[in-house]
C-alpha cells in the first residue's frame, strides 16, 4: 500500500455474521477488503483466518461497471430495457403523485412493498407504510429467520433464542440443519473449541458436509422428516425421565399433552419415516440430553420444510424439557434492546389502523406470522420487556396472494409495489405468475444494486448504497446478533461520486411529499441513528468514538426467575395457546411434504 491509502473500520452486512473488516481506500478507490483482526471480538472467533470470501472481492463488487449509479426512468414499453437517467428529486416527485392518485382511487392497500433479509433499514420501510395505510408488505422472513422468531415467542415469550457456547462449559452442540463450517464462521470456531474442551456435537443433515465430519453423531435423515427424528428424540428422553424435572414442573406448561404426543413417535416407527437407524436416534437423544448444558442451533434447512413450524416447535421442545432454556453454556433467552429506541418503535405500527390491518392479504389464512398473530404474541411481549420487537421480519401479507391480486384484481386491486432488497422474479416461487403481476402494475418502482431481472419490469429504478456507503444501527430486529451484542453501530465509508443513496431517503423523500412531515424530523439517516441513541447519550459518531460502535449490556442468564416467559402462561409452552387460540395445532405433528417418495412416488 501507498502512503496515500486510507484504512477505515466497518462491518461487513454481506450476511448475518456480521464480521468486522477493515476497508482499504487509495485515492478514493476501494482496494480491497480484509478481516479486522484488531477487534476485541476476533481472537475468540479465528485470529488466523482471513475474511471470507464474499469480503475478499469486495472491491470488483464494488467497481463493477453493472453497478446502478443514477436514477433511471423506463422509456417504452414495460420490459423494454430502455432507461433515461433523471434527477432523484425528479423521481421522487414523480413517484409520489402515482401513488397519491392510486391510494386516493383503490385504498393505500392497494399499494405493495418487497423487502429481503437483513441488508437495509426496513424500520422505516415499516414506517411509511404503517403512515402510509397498508398493510402489504412481504418478504423473505418466512423462509428465514422471522419463521424461528415467531416460533419461538409464541412458544418461550424471546425472539430465537441463541445458543451460547462456552468453551468448557457447554457440553453438548446440537445442530438442526445448519452447516456452520461453511455459513456461519463466528459459531463455527466457538463449537470447534468447545468440542476440543470435550463438548460432543449432535448433526441433523441429509447431506454430508464439512460440519457432519466433525459430529460425534450425525443423523442423515431423509429430507423433510426432522419433526419426526426430532419427536422421536423427544420420546426417548420422557419414556426415559432424562428431562429436567424440576425445570418441566415449575417452567413448562403442557408436559402431560406432549407426553402423550409424543407416544405416537416410538423410535422404530420414526426410523422407518426418517430412515436413520433406531439405535442411532436413541444414542442422540441420550448424549444431548445427559450433557448439560447443551447448546442448539437450526437454520434454513429447518425453516424451508412443508413441516418446518412443527419441526421448529419440536426443536424449541427439546432444549426446553432437557433444562438448557436461558443458561450460561446452552440456549441464551434473546431479548429487546431495552436501552435504545427499539425499531418495533421506529416502525409505528400501531398507527396502522385495525381496519387495514384486517386487509392484508392471506391474512385470514396466514395468522401467524401476519397480523392476528403478530399483535397476540407482542402483547406478551410488550407486557413482560415493556416494549414489542420489530415487525419488519415478522410480520407480512402472503407473496402469492399479493401477485394474484396484482394479477387478477381479486380480493381487491393492488396496483403499485416498491421493492428494496428483493427481487422477486427470481426469489420468488411461480416465476409465471410474479412476471404477469409485474407487468400488470400502474406502478412498479426498484431500488438496488443492479438492474435485476425485477428491476428490468420497472417504471423507476432507484440505485441504492451499500454497506460500504451508509451508516447503519444494526439491532438484529430487536434481538441480539450472532456474537452476543445489542447494539451495532457501523460507520460509513463513503467511496466514490455516484448518486447512490440509502433506503432511509426513499422512505422518508416519499413520506414528506405524502403528507408525512411530522413524522420524519430526520433529515438523515445518520439523524435517525443519533434518535435512537439517545437514551444511551450518544450520537452516532459519539458511539463510535467513545463505545467502538458496539453496547453489550452484561449477560444475564435465567431471566425467568424475575421475568417470567413472555407467553399467555408466562412458562414455556410445549402445549402453545397462542397456536391454539389462532386455530392451529397447539402440538408439533410430523406430516409428509406432498412431494416425497412417500406421498409422490411417482415423481
Amino acid at each position: 500500500m501507498n502512503s496515500e491509502t486510507e484504512v477505515k473500520k466497518a462491518v461487513c452486512m454481506w450476511c448475518h455474521c456480521h464480521c468486522r473488516v477493515m476497508v482499504y481506500i487509495e485515492n478514493g478507490k476501494l482496494v480491497k477488503v480484509e478481516e479486522d483482526t484488531e477487534h476485541p471480538f476476533a481472537p475468540a472467533f479465528a485470529p488466523t483466518v482471513r475474511a471470507c470470501p464474499r469480503a475478499r472481492v469486495a472491491a470488483e463488487w464494488y467497481h463493477h461497471p453493472d453497478r446502478l449509479n443514477y436514477p433511471l426512468k423506463r422509456v417504452g414499453e414495460r420490459g423494454g430495457n430502455r432507461w433515461e437517467v433523471i434527477p432523484w428529486e425528479q423521481a421522487l416527485d414523480e413517484i409520489a403523485v402515482k401513488l397519491r392518485e392510486i391510494k386516493d382511487k383503490y385504498g393505500a392497500e392497494a399499494i405493495a412493498t418487497s423487502s429481503g433479509t437483513g441488508r437495509t433499514h426496513d424500520e422505516y420501510r415499516c414506517r411509511f407504510f404503517s403512515l402510509l395505510g397498508s398493510p402489504n408488505h412481504f418478504g423473505q422472513g418466512q423462509i428465514c429467520w422471522g419463521l424461528s422468531n415467531m416460533v419461538a415467542t409464541a412458544m418461550v415469550g424471546f425472539p430465537a433464542n441463541l445458543p451460547s457456547i462456552r468453551p468448557g462449559i457447554t457440553k453438548a452442540v446440537l445442530l438442526i440443519g445448519h452447516n456452520p463450517a461453511q455459513a456461519e464462521r463466528v459459531m463455527w470456531y466457538p463449537i470447534l473449541a468447545a468440542q476440543n474442551a470435550g463438548a460432543k456435537v449432535i448433526v441433523i443433515d441429509p447431506r454430508r458436509t464439512e460440519t457432519t465430519e466433525r459430529a460425534d453423531i450425525w443423523l442423515q435423515l431423509r429430507p423433510g422428516t426432522d419433526c419426526a427424528l426430532l419427536m422421536g428424540m423427544i420420546n426417548v428422553i420422557i419414556e426415559e425421565g432424562l428431562y429436567d424435572k424440576q425445570f418441566v414442573d415449575k417452567w413448562c406448561y403442557g408436559f402431560d399433552e406432549l407426553a402423550q404426543r409424543v407416544q405416537d413417535y416410538p423410535v422404530e416407527k420414526v426410523s422407518e419415516v426418517t430412515w436413520v437407524p433406531a439405535d442411532r436416534i436413541r444414542e442422540a437423544a441420550r448424549m444431548y440430553a445427559t450433557n448439560r448444558p447443551a447448546a442448539s442451533r437450526n437454520s434454513m434447512g429447518l425453516e424451508h420444510l412443508a413441516n418446518s413450524v412443527e419441526a421448529l416447535q419440536a426443536r424449541f421442545i427439546l432444549s426446553a424439557i432437557t433444562g438448557n432454556i436461558d443458561e450460561r453454556g446452552g440456549d441464551l433467552l434473546r431479548g429487546l434492546p431495552t436501552d435504545i429506541i427499539s425499531e418495533a418503535e421506529i416502525e409505528l405500527s400501531d398507527l396502522l389502523p385495525v381496519e387495514q390491518k384486517q386487509k392484508a392479504l392471506g391474512v385470514d389464512r396466514f395468522r401467524l406470522m401476519c397480523w392476528p398473530g403478530y399483535d397476540y404474541i407482542q402483547d406478551n411481549v410488550q407486557r413482560v420487556w415493556g416494549k414489542k420487537f420489530s415487525r419488519g421480519h415478522n410480520c407480512f401479507a402472503h407473496a402469492p396472494s399479493v401477485f394474484r391480486a396484482m394479477a387478477t384484481g381479486k380480493p381487491y386491486p393492488v396496483k403499485a409495489l416498491i421493492t428494496v432488497s428483493s427481487n422477486p422474479m427470481i426469489t420468488m416461487p411461480n416465476t409465471k405468475l410474479v412476471y404477469k403481476a409485474l407487468k400488470s402494475l400502474d406502478l412498479y418502482v426498484v431500488m438496488d444494486f443492479f438492474l435485476t431481472p425485477s428491476a428490468q419490469l420497472a417504471d423507476y429504478v432507484l440505485p441504492a448504497a451499500s454497506w460500504l456507503e451508509r451508516p447503519c444501527l444494526w439491532t438484529g430486529t430487536d434481538t441480539t446478533d450472532a456474537i452476543d451484542t445489542v447494539v451495532e453501530a457501523f460507520p460509513p465509508v463513503k467511496i466514490g461520486e455516484y448518486e447512490r443513496r440509502t433506503d432511509f431517503d426513499l422512505w422518508r423523500g416519499l413520506g414528506i411529499r405524502l403528507g408525512q412531515e411530522k413524522y420524519w424530523t430526520w433529515k438523515t439517516l445518520e439523524e435517525a441513528c443519533d434518535y435512537r441513541l439517545s437514551p444511551l447519550g450518544y450520537t452516532f459518531k459519539e458511539f463510535l468514538s467513545q463505545k467502538g460502535g458496539i453496547y453489550s449490556p452484561p449477560f444475564k442468564y435465567r431471566k425467568y426467575e424475575q421475568l417470567g416467559f413472555a407467553t399467555p402462561t408466562s412458562k414455556v409452552e410445549l402445549y402453545c395457546t397462542t397456536f391454539e387460540k389462532l386455530g392451529y395445532d397447539p402440538l408439533p405433528r410430523f406430516y409428509e411434504a406432498s412431494e416425497s417418495p412417500v406421498s409422490s412416488p411417482d415423481l
